[in-house]
């Protein structure tokens, strides 16, 4: 039977990872040949997220350095080799976990590498998403579209699905320790060769406060964006990328 190991980076999200977590369909993905096993990442919280997690079944890491990014590297590292499908979510409640087989299927039937699950793509209900999101959101998918050309509609996805071997590939060329995670990864697996598709997924609104800075999160993405058009398997770089907007120098 092949494994799925589900992780879920957190950072005060005591109010929607009980949800995320009974939301994972253990018992279909079970009757279609999957164990599966849930990985919750305590980015440092300071309410009862590890503790609910712990609840409902979850095994907790921690990982005292603050940024999603941090989180990720570090769940990424608890990844056991009898695992052959990893899946990542957010601990928001914003992703519906009974989707992950949605994901899986494509990695399963060896059709790709890697899948994301696309928002921009899919539905998204009424909240989830402001206008102005959606409109940078769709801005920087053209932008990894037309420079990376991947086959790809939401480059910010939070929803991921991976293979071991492709994930063991990627993970040690990782850098970014906040929201850029999410650009840095997309970007270096097209420069890595792999194979990366998305399948439309359901966003909702969240449960709790959102912990991004729109503008400097959404600079720092965007600098992520052009630095790794120069960026190499072996880690060396032809150029550097480099702005400032404001008082922040990227």
């Amino acid at each position: 039977m092949k494994k799925i190991t589900v992780l879920i980076p957190c950072y005060n999200e005591e109010k929607g990872i009980g949800k995320v977590i009974r939301g994972i369909p253990t018992e279909k993905l079970l009757k279609d040949g999957f164990k599966t096993k849930v990985v919750v990442i305590d980015n440092n919280s300071t309410d009862k997220t590890a503790e609910v997690a712990k609840k409902y079944g979850a095994i907790v890491i921690s990982e005292k350095k603050q940024g999603k990014g941090h989180a990720i590297k570090t769940g990424f590292m608890s990844i056991t080799e009898d695992t052959d499908y990893i899946v990542m979510l957010d601990g928001d409640d914003t992703y519906k976990p009974s989707e992950i087989p949605r994901l899986i299927e494509p990695l399963d039937s060896d059709f790709c590498d890697v899948i994301v699950g696309s928002r921009l793509g899919g539905k998204m209900l009424d909240g989830s998403l402001k206008t102005q999101n959606r409109i940078v959101n769709w801005g920087y998918a053209f932008l990894v579209r037309y420079f990376y050309h991947a086959n790809i509609t939401d480059v910010l996805s939070g929803f991921f699905a991976w293979k071991r071997e492709t994930l063991d590939g990627l993970k040690l060329h990782l850098q970014a320790d906040g929201f850029a995670i999410e650009m840095e990864m997309i970007t270096k697996m097209m420069k890595l060769g792999y194979e990366i598709y998305s399948v439309p997924i359901t966003y909702d609104v969240r449960q709790g406060e959102s912990k991004i800075s729109s503008l400097k999160d959404g600079l720092k993405i965007l600098k992520m964006l052009f630095q790794n058009l120069h960026w190499n398997p072996t880690g060396s770089k032809k150029g550097k990328f480099s702005f400032k907007i404001g008082m922040w120098q990227l």
